[in-house]
């Protein structure tokens, strides 16, 4: 299926806000695939057996960007995306203005935000990386200092659309069901 019949969602946001979840909720509810750009990132770290760790990946993301141009991992995205025939697709994670410069139809931009102390707990519970656990709230607040956060604020001035994740998962469901719907053709 080509990428002009598909709803894609990219969806931006700080640090566990809560991009995950809803993707998750897609996945179940309404048949998504979902893309992440630290899935690249953590296939190639798993390949030459580097740890997984925030630190890797983003010393791995400017480098691959830095040798190969900014829209190097939107390029791989994209044609991955094309190849799969879901009709709705969520990218998860989208930090860098050159992840958003496709001109692909049916591309929608969402903002997923929460305040920080409530991602800071969802960090702490989820445990997707190593270093997560062990993270104080004053380290919280300094990863958002890093390259790779600091350019979200200017990809979020980009979003279309907002849902906010300061609410229960039923609300967070239900501001997806809208999206879905109201893009669904």
């Amino acid at each position: 299926m080509s990428a002009q019949k598909k709803i894609i969602l990219g969806f931006t946001g700080l640090l566990a806000s809560g991009k995950g979840a809803a993707a998750k909720y897609l996945e179940a509810k309404h048949g998504a695939a979902t893309f992440r750009f630290s899935n690249m990132l953590r296939d190639i770290l798993n390949r030459v057996y580097v740890p997984q760790a925030r630190d890797n990946m983003i010393r791995l993301s400017e480098f691959l960007r830095g040798a190969y141009g900014e829209d190097i991992m939107a390029k791989t995205m994209f044609k991955d995306i094309a190849k799969d025939s879901a009709k709705v697709v969520v990218i998860e994670g989208i930090r860098r203005l050159a992840d958003i410069e496709q001109n692909t139809p049916n591309f929608v931009l969402v903002e997923i935000f929460a305040d920080p102390k409530i991602r800071y707990e969802r960090l702490i519970k989820r445990g997707e990386n190593p270093d997560d656990n062990s993270k104080t709230y004053e380290q919280f607040l300094a990863d958002h200092k890093r390259s790779t956060e600091v350019s979200i604020l200017e990809v979020i001035k980009h979003a279309t659309e907002k849902v906010d994740n300061n609410g229960d998962l039923a609300d967070l469901h239900k501001q997806l069901d809208e999206l879905v719907k109201k893009y669904a053709h």
